[in-house]
């Protein structure tokens, strides 16, 4: 994946340092209004419907704290990846049972199959690693997250 590529799925406006709602729908609807609010979903209901879809089909928690909730649908205009970060942690019915404290929302137009797989990877990739999870829990600004996702992605 190219800079400029990442540089548009990931901007700043799409990060939030504030803690989200503490239980698992609610958390999924504070990362959507996030990329709602930056322009990037055309139709919210649409887009709420394919993450919760998803969701039903199989959790979307994939250990180590990490959950990805993520849809491809017609509502999103382009693919967008939302961070977000808990302190307690949300379940999302992780295998290792650990509850979510790094969270994630990727979403991509229904026409962008490959950039959906594509971003999976390697945001999954990256976070497995333990320094790159613990610099998203110490980072003070949004820049601070993509600055540490863009070198772990990159």
């Amino acid at each position: 994946m190219d800079q400029q590529t990442l540089d548009r799925i990931l901007s700043t406006e799409l990060v939030s340092l504030e803690e989200p709602p503490d239980e698992k729908r609610a958390a999924i609807e504070h990362l959507l209004d996030i990329a709602v609010d930056a322009g990037r979903v055309t139709d919210r209901e649409a887009t709420l419907d394919a993450l919760l879809e998803r969701e039903g089909e199989t959790s979307t928690g994939v250990g180590k704290g990490i959950g990805i909730p993520h849809a491809k649908t017609d509502g999103v205009a382009e693919p967008t990846v939302v961070f977000s970060r808990s302190s307690e942690g949300i379940d999302f019915d992780a295998p290792d049972g650990k509850p979510a404290t790094l969270l994630f929302m990727i979403l991509v137009p229904a026409s962008g199959s490959d950039d959906h797989l594509s971003i999976l990877s390697s945001l999954s990739r990256a976070l497995m690693d333990d320094d790159v999870r613990d610099r998203l829990h110490a980072a003070e600004s949004p820049e601070a997250v993509t600055d540490t996702l863009m070198k772990a992605i990159a």
